[in-house]
């Protein structure tokens, strides 16, 4: 952790601190493997929930992935501009239009997808299989609390 900046010994001792410098480390593992496949995370992201959920209209992916939809247009036109999605006329509204992965996306989506599995295999190298599985159990409880 060497660019990690100087925290006392009380702050790197908190559950908050280290959760912290996790998701930062993990945060550049995966923005610079998507950035070999020329991929930015919120791209990587849009085009995820567009094979997940898609045709969705850019409207509702916005509001799906919480992004504000002037930056959703970007994200959206971007991926459009690389062949990666295509946009038609909603079917069920045709003031709207359908935002659906295309098969260069899928071709895309499949590598980037790799290229974020081995660098979260790389953020997740010290520990065992089994405690990799325990360390996900743990921070969707943290993350994602029922009730």
């Amino acid at each position: 952790m060497a660019d990690t900046p100087y925290a006392p010994s009380r702050i790197r001792a908190l559950p908050s601190w280290l959760l912290g410098r996790a998701a930062a480390r993990g945060h550049r593992l995966v923005a610079d493997a998507l950035a070999a496949e020329g991929m930015r995370m919120m791209h990587h992201a849009v085009l995820s929930a567009v094979a997940e959920l898609g045709p969705v209209s850019q409207a509702e992916l916005g509001r799906t992935l919480a992004i504000d939809p002037k930056d959703m247009v970007a994200v959206v036109n971007d991926l459009q501009r690389d062949g990666l999605v295509t946009r038609t006329p909603d079917p069920r509204d045709r003031r709207k239009n359908a935002v659906e992965i295309s098969a260069d996306g899928r071709t895309r989506l499949r590598r980037t997808q790799q290229l974020g599995d081995e660098a979260n295999a790389e953020l997740t190298a010290a520990l065992t299989p089994a405690e990799r599985e325990q360390l996900i159990a743990l921070l969707t409880r943290i993350a994602l609390p029922a009730g």
